[in-house]
């Protein structure tokens, strides 16, 4: 609290303050009081003047500058409402009012909200799972009978299946804390799992799928792990060269740390697109060129594979040179 900006703030009550005084003298000596009673009358009247200014700036401004160093304080500003004092002046208590009724009113419509986001995510989640049923049993219908069917009807029915699991895991992500299951897992066993999920891709693509050295054990949670790695091989192959196209996912150990490596020989990322690879709906100029080949790319895999990784504590990062190769390393710590 400046002291110049409250002065100014008070200007009129001190020019009012200047006119009495004045207004006084001038009274006086029409009344022949003497020039030494109105001085004294005048300095009396200007310092009780000044110590009630100095008085209200003190406490004010102590109140307000504690007010401010808690609000430095903390990370979640809109709770300064309760390391709030009773005010020891009138518009400390008013200011302190409405505060409390804003962060009551702002607080109902953020529960209000909470509870309507919930509502629609449980309705999503419910429709997706409705949704994969019937997705399910015409992707099995289709492996029975594929002789009679098209290739690309088929490659349509699992990208809808893959975006409707997509559209669950994003759903479940911001409270996905409730479904961890934090356990010891093997990693072979988590490739070998995705590989078997994807494997109709990777042949119709003519990927060459290779693991090496993934007999580690990391402690992670399997399922979101899986679809993590699905994230990862679906842009894989999604990205590949045309022909000789190759994944080659290993595991290494480092300073008590396990680094999954996903790499492949596709066509690489720009360098200036590495930096904003992780954010949300961002497809850069591979995304781009998939468009130029009627291949949507959503620009959402990594963005959920990221918040899933920063959420089970691990680490996820790209290297990539552009029209050579993409690595994605996982660091389990």
């Amino acid at each position: 609290m400046r002291i110049g900006r409250y002065l100014q703030d008070r200007r009129v009550m001190i020019t009012l303050f200047v006119a009495a005084l004045v207004v006084s003298v001038v009274f006086m000596a029409a009344c022949g009081v003497g020039t030494e009673l109105i001085g004294v009358v005048s300095v009396v009247m200007s310092v009780a003047t000044l110590i009630g200014l100095i008085y209200d700036y003190c406490r004010k401004n102590a109140y307000y500058r504690r007010l401010f160093q808690n609000l430095d304080r903390m990370d979640q500003k809109y709770l300064i409402l309760e390391t709030l004092r009773q005010p020891g002046f009138y518009e400390g208590e008013l200011f302190a009012q409405v505060l409390y009724e804003a962060n009551k009113s702002m607080t109902e419509q953020v529960n209000e909200n909470r509870r309507q986001m919930k509502d629609f995510k449980d309705f999503i989640e419910m429709w997706v799972h409705q949704v994969k049923l019937p997705v399910a049993s015409l992707l099995l219908l289709c492996h029975n009978h594929s002789e009679n069917l098209d290739k690309k009807f088929v490659e349509q029915l699992r990208r809808i299946d893959r975006y409707t699991e997509q559209v669950l895991y994003y759903t479940r992500a911001e409270h996905s804390e409730k479904d961890y299951l934090f356990q010891r897992c093997s990693l072979a066993q988590i490739v070998h799992k995705s590989a078997m999920k994807n494997k109709d891709d990777l042949l119709e693509n003519k990927v060459e799928f290779q693991v090496s050295d993934c007999d580690q054990v990391v402690v992670t949670d399997a399922k979101w792990m899986e679809f993590i790695l699905d994230q990862i091989i679906n842009n894989s192959i999604k990205y590949r060269r045309e022909t000789d196209a190759m994944i080659q996912i290993s595991a290494s150990a480092e300073q008590g740390k396990t680094i999954l490596s996903i790499r492949d020989n596709g066509i690489g990322i720009a360098e200036s697109d590495l930096p904003r690879l992780f954010e949300k709906s961002f497809t850069g100029s591979n995304g781009r060129i998939l468009d130029r080949m009627e291949v949507k790319s959503t620009g959402m895999g990594l963005y959920i594979a990221k918040n899933m990784c920063d959420k089970l504590g691990h680490e996820i990062n790209v290297i990539s040179e552009e029209g050579s190769y993409t690595q994605v390393n996982i660091t389990f710590l």
